[in-house]
């Protein structure tokens, strides 16, 4: 494997704006930040700062305000879930999450999803997977498999009781919206449900775009999730359904 492989290099420190993106690095062992750090500078990423638990971070993004933190779950003082759910939850806060940790259990992944995270990933990630990621969710995507999304949702989140009407925000979207929204949910990409709805991908991502606007969200990720809790999609749905 060459250098490249392991390091990836290159101009690919902006988003698709040309926009630099810049990244907080929080883990509570000094050689996994610095790896990191050496990952992502390698790939023209700013790395603004670092941070040894989930208080530090919560300090941190408001002193530097990145565009994306990487955050450990397991760490002393405050974890990972909840220092997201901080740091997401402060008013005008437009930073992103990738979780980052070597635990693949399923509660993990849907706290992270719940406190708002944009992505979760293993850190035995290629470090081209790593740069990849906080590119992407630098761009407002979810990196979050669909199969992950989709099995989380169905185990963990809370299902409204029959015949409780759906909350004004969903009842305002149109037809085509809460079709859009279904089909996100289900774990569809934009060319998949482009496919399925007869329209083109840049309409579908329009679609896309004013659902995060109206319904207040981040990202995709939300807007399954949205989905789920309000019954637009039932428990064990999915696209062939």
């Amino acid at each position: 494997m060459s250098g490249a492989d392991v390091y990836p290099s290159g101009p690919g420190g902006l988003d698709r704006d040309g926009r630099e993106v810049s990244v907080l690095v929080v883990d509570d062992q000094d050689l996994v930040r610095a790896g990191f750090r050496l990952i992502l500078e390698r790939a023209g990423i700013e790395v603004l700062g670092e941070a040894a638990d989930g208080a530090q971070a919560v300090e941190q993004v408001a002193a530097l305000r990145p565009d994306v933190v990487l955050m450990d779950v397991r760490m002393p003082h405050l974890d990972g879930i909840e220092a997201t759910r901080r740091i997401l939850a402060r008013a005008g806060t437009a930073v992103r999450v990738i979780v980052l940790t070597t635990f693949d259990l399923d509660e993990y992944v849907y706290g992270a999803i719940r406190a708002g995270a944009s992505g979760y990933l293993l850190k035995d990630v290629s470090p081209r997977g790593l740069v990849t990621a906080v590119r992407a969710v630098a761009d407002g995507e979810a990196m979050l498999s669909p199969a992950v999304l989709t099995r989380m949702l169905d185990q963990y989140v809370a299902r409204p009781p029959a015949g409780v009407a759906l909350p004004p925000a969903i009842a305002a979207l149109t037809d085509r919206e809460r079709e859009v929204a279904r089909n996100v949910a289900r774990g569809l990409s934009n060319a998949q449900i482009a496919a399925r709805l007869f329209l083109s991908e840049a309409t579908v991502k329009t679609y896309v775009s004013r659902l995060l606007t109206k319904l207040g969200l981040r990202d995709r990720v939300q807007i399954a999730v949205l989905a789920y809790e309000t019954g637009l999609v039932r428990v064990g749905e999915r696209a062939e359904d």
